[in-house]
């Protein structure tokens, strides 16, 4: 199935405290994703980058949990603005990140019509609050915000309010969970699928239990952070975690994703090429987005 697809970049680091995901959205420029994408027979357009502040001259807020709230908060609104006007036009928006903080304004847009079904795939739970996270970094944070839980700035973002409803997400991946917010991902309603889980039932279980929890739903919004991939795989990330998805094993869930025609639109985050392998990583990137959007084998 071709698509239009607008490619939207964000090239932001404010939410965490390594430098280097800001230049995700050049590398997998760089690695010939658009080329790629319309070999497939999409037809893409690039909308370039979302302004970004010069992060040397922020000044962080003191206090943790607050880290870069004012411009965390104004670029998730720009990407809002600019992701609903994308899916106003009947576009597929592609959002290359950045840090998994831009999750703040690409499900706030995705989701702006009508309820949608999210798929987190992660090592983390993003599931923290200032209140409970130990880095106070907002890119451990925006599931909760997401779930109306958060820096109210943060959470208004869009509209006020939550974006995703607890029994329309569903986790993939998890295997680095903090103490507490363990315990508030169990009390929270989310579906969550653990390393475990996929060792046990295997990826093709899990993927189509995925799709099936969204069978009531027209959309789904797909949320790809690089860590959850085995760092074997994806070098060049910031908070890698041993024993994550292979390389099989992703390019299958983005292939039952991508059968389900419910994808209706997609981020992509966490990319750090100064972390990277001879750009291993931003391949890698590349070629999950080509699965997740309809490359197959045969």
């Amino acid at each position: 199935m071709s698509r239009q697809i607008s490619l939207i970049g964000v090239p932001m680091d404010f939410g965490q405290d390594l430098r280097g995901v800001d230049m995700g959205p050049a590398a997998v420029r760089y690695t010939g994703l658009i080329a790629r994408l319309r070999e497939l027979g999409h037809t893409v357009r690039d909308r370039g980058d979302v302004p970004i502040p010069i992060r040397d001259e922020a000044v962080p807020e003191p206090v943790p949990g607050n880290t870069y709230v004012e411009e965390i908060t104004r670029i998730c609104q720009a990407i809002y603005t600019l992701g609903r006007q994308v899916i106003e036009t009947g576009d597929f928006p592609l959002f290359v990140g950045g840090d998994h903080s831009i999750a703040v304004g690409t499900v706030a847009a995705a989701s702006v019509k009508e309820p949608l079904g999210l798929i987190w795939v992660d090592a983390h739970g993003d599931f923290n609050t200032p209140d409970t996270s130990p880095s106070g970094n907002i890119h451990g944070m925006p599931l909760a915000i997401l779930m109306g839980e958060g820096h109210p700035d943060l959470v208004n973002v869009g509209r006020k309010g939550p974006k995703v409803l607890p029994e329309n997400v569903v986790m993939i991946g998890l295997r680095d969970i903090d103490p507490v917010e363990k315990k508030r991902l169990k009390a929270s309603g989310v579906t969550v699928f653990t390393m475990r889980d996929i060792d046990e039932q295997g990826i093709s279980t899990v993927a189509n239990q995925a799709v099936m929890k969204f069978a009531h739903l027209k959309r789904m919004h797909l949320t790809l952070d690089m860590d959850a991939l085995d760092p074997v795989e994806a070098p060049g990330v910031g908070t890698p975690v041993s024993g994550g998805i292979t390389y099989r094993e992703a390019h299958l869930l983005m292939e039952i994703l991508a059968d389900s025609k419910k994808m209706g639109s997609m981020d992509l985050v966490e990319i750090n090429p100064i972390l990277d392998v001879a750009n291993k990583t931003a391949e890698l990137a590349v070629e999950l987005t080509l699965s997740a959007l309809g490359k197959s084998i045969l």
